[in-house]
């Protein structure tokens, strides 16, 4: 430990604060501006809500001139163009709800990245017995991380989530990555609990946020590879058995890719689909539908091909915020001596933590 004089100034423009902010699940939404204004000392501006002004809303929000999205049961949905992230139409898209098992679309975009997929997995028991959908692991070390994430995507394994969670060193460090993912893409509406979706106080998403995250994750071709899967052989302690997709629109859709479905009897129905025709994607996220979704979710799909390019959008889906810098922290207590364009600051920190002055 040691003490360091540098230039207020200097470090002000460096430091980056450790800690993650939380919003309430009913707190109102913003996002961080891609140039932040200088700090000051009174009223800051306020930032944009993410998205758009008009995706504040709570009813249906569509364009002008045309005819309006197709009727159905679900009280949130949002209607985007996977390309340009355009937001075409949307109802209630920031309401938060539980996501069900529609948060396992975040919990691949978090672990594909940090999981070798030919690496070799034995589940713990915890992981076998975990409550809901599951696609029967045993604690045998038989499953790559490649198995488990289709075993995750496509049968929607709460086995498997948990199993995966084990292999990215355990439960509250994958959840604290889920989350910080979750920041990064600007999914703010989103709070994991669970890598399975399983209902537990506190977990929310949006419609948004779920297009939000399954944008990033089409843009991966190991995850676009997972959730366009209709069929594949899982293996088993004697041989292996067969797994389908839960997506009933890859095998009634024309273009579909995937993405995941959910249902709880908290959440209700919810379902993530993208589709892509003549080198378009429209991505449709719906939420709390309280019956047969699938002829209304490709009906959104059939009018966001319809009006793509014709309409003036509604909103955006957000870029991810830049990867972060490395951050100083400051261990003990920080005294500005003097305001000024030379002051200088008193502060105790560690000695590994990097100075950038």
């Amino acid at each position: 430990m040691w003490t360091k004089l540098v230039p207020a100034t200097a470090l002000l423009a460096a430091v980056t604060l450790t800690g993650t902010a939380h919003a309430s699940p009913t707190a109102p939404v913003y996002a961080s501006p891609a140039t932040p204004a200088a700090p000051t000392l009174t009223s800051p501006a306020v930032p944009e809500p993410v998205g758009g002004e008009r995706l504040v809303r709570h009813g249906m929000v569509a364009p002008d001139g045309v005819k309006e999205p197709p009727k159905t049961k679900a009280t949130s949905y949002v209607i985007a163009d996977a390309g340009t992230g355009e937001v075409l139409a949307a109802k209630n898209p920031h309401g938060r709800y539980l996501p069900a098992s529609t948060l396992k679309i975040l919990t691949a975009v978090t672990l594909i990245p940090l999981l070798d997929k030919n690496r070799t997995v034995r589940p713990s028991r915890e992981a076998v017995n975990q409550e809901g959908s599951a696609v029967g692991l045993t604690t045998k070390p038989i499953y790559k991380v490649d198995d488990l994430f289709k075993a995750l995507m496509m049968s929607s394994g709460n086995d498997a989530a948990m199993a995966l969670a084990e292999a990215n060193g355990g439960l509250q460090k994958t959840l604290r990555d889920m989350n910080a993912e979750a920041r990064h893409l600007q999914a703010n509406d989103t709070v994991a609990r669970t890598p399975s979706g399983l209902d537990q106080p506190g977990q929310s998403s949006s419609a948004y946020d779920l297009a939000l995250i399954a944008r990033a994750g089409l843009a991966n071709p190991e995850f676009r590879r997972y959730v366009s899967t209709k069929v594949a052989k899982f293996p088993a302690p004697k041989n292996y058995y067969e797994i389908s997709n839960h997506n009933k629109l890859l095998w009634r859709y024309k273009g579909m890719i995937g993405v995941k479905n959910g249902w709880t009897s908290k959440a209700l129905g919810s379902f993530v689909g993208a589709a892509t025709r003549d080198g378009h994607t429209i991505i449709v996220a719906i939420m709390r539908h309280d019956g047969y979704f699938w002829e209304e979710v490709a009906g959104l799909l059939d009018w966001g091909f319809a009006n793509r390019g014709k309409v003036t959008p509604v909103g955006r889906l957000v870029d991810p915020l830049p990867a972060a810098v490395p951050k100083f922290r400051v261990e003990n207590s920080l005294r500005i001596l003097n305001i000024g364009p030379h002051s200088l600051l008193t502060c105790r920190v560690s000695a590994r933590d990097p100075l950038l002055v």
